[in-house]
C-alpha cells in the first residue's frame, strides 16, 4: 500500500507542476488512465483532502477544455494529410 500511496502523491504533485492530464501522468507512470483517474479521485481524496481539492481544480479544467483539444487535433491531422 505505501507504493501506492507514494504513486498517488507523485502523480499529484507533478500534476499541480506541469497541468498535465490524465493521459500524460499514465504515460510518464506506465499505468492506465483508470488506474490514475483512481488515484486521483478515489485515493488521494483519502491521502490528502487539500491537495486533492487542488488537483480536482486542474482535472476539472481539463474537462471544460477537452473539446478545443480535440478540434484543434482534428483540425491538425486533416491539414497533415492535405500535404
Amino acid at each position: 500500500m505505501n507504493y501506492i500511496n507514494n504513486r498517488v502523491l507523485m502523480e499529484a504533485k507533478i500534476i499541480l507542476k506541469n497541468g498535465y492530464t490524465i493521459r500524460e501522468i499514465a504515460t510518464i507512470f506506465q499505468v492506465s488512465k483508470s488506474t490514475v483517474h483512481k488515484d486521483l479521485h478515489e485515493r488521494l481524496k483519502k491521502i490528502d483532502r487539500k491537495l486533492y481539492e487542488k488537483v480536482d481544480k486542474i482535472l476539472k479544467y481539463h474537462i471544460d477544455v477537452r473539446h478545443i483539444r480535440g478540434g484543434e487535433s482534428t483540425k491538425k491531422k486533416y491539414i497533415e494529410m492535405k500535404k
